[in-house]
This record gives structure tokens, C-alpha cells and sequence, in this order.
């Protein structure tokens, strides 16, 4: 497995608008190939960033999913540069170990 985490600083004024827009995204990531989940998670603490993070079968997938018509789309329409407190920082990791609770 793959995981891309973006975090994502979003200014205090616009983070309804920032939740909204993927709850009311442009793109469908769930039907590309390759794709397992994606998680959009509200930072806990007042100056940490929102997380939004991906899970693909491989950094192949990812990527195939980049270069596809669903991502142009998905980020056709960007919020404006005072929507951030500063740039988003991607990391991506390959997943070694995974564990589960066995009743999910």
C-alpha cells in the first residue's frame, strides 16, 4: 500500500469552506483504479493543519491517478492563496506493517 498525506494550513476564516469542498468535490477518487480510501481529517488543536490523506494499492496507482482527467478536475477550481497561513507539505510512505482490529 501507498499513503500521500497533503497537510494543509488553512487560514481560520475558511475552514467551512475547506470542509465543504470535499464533501461537495468535483472529482470521484473512489472510482479510479488502484484507490482504497481517503480521509480529510479537522486538526484537533488550533494552529496545526488539516490532514487529507489517500490510500492507493501503489505509488503506480497514485500516480496514474495525478496524470488523470479526475485530478485536473478535482483541482480545476483552487481556493485563493488567503485561504491558506502557508504552503501545504506532501509526504508519501509506502506502508510495511498494518494492523487492524479484527472485528472491522
Amino acid at each position: 500500500m501507498f499513503v500521500v498525506t497533503n497537510r494543509v494550513p488553512v487560514a481560520e476564516g475558511y475552514r467551512s469552506e475547506f470542509e465543504a469542498r470535499f464533501r461537495n468535490r468535483a472529482g470521484q477518487i473512489e472510482q479510479n483504479p488502484g484507490f482504497i480510501s481517503m480521509r480529510i481529517m479537522r486538526p484537533a488543536r488550533d494552529g496545526h493543519p488539516y490532514l487529507v490523506q489517500t490510500t492507493w494499492e501503489s505509488r503506480e496507482a497514485f500516480d496514474q491517478w495525478v496524470g488523470s482527467d479526475d485530478f485536473r478536475q478535482a483541482h480545476a477550481n483552487p481556493m485563493p492563496k488567503s485561504a491558506f497561513d502557508g504552503p501545504s507539505e506532501m509526504e508519501m510512505h509506502e506502508v510495511i506493517i498494518s494492523a487492524d482490529r479484527p472485528d472491522r
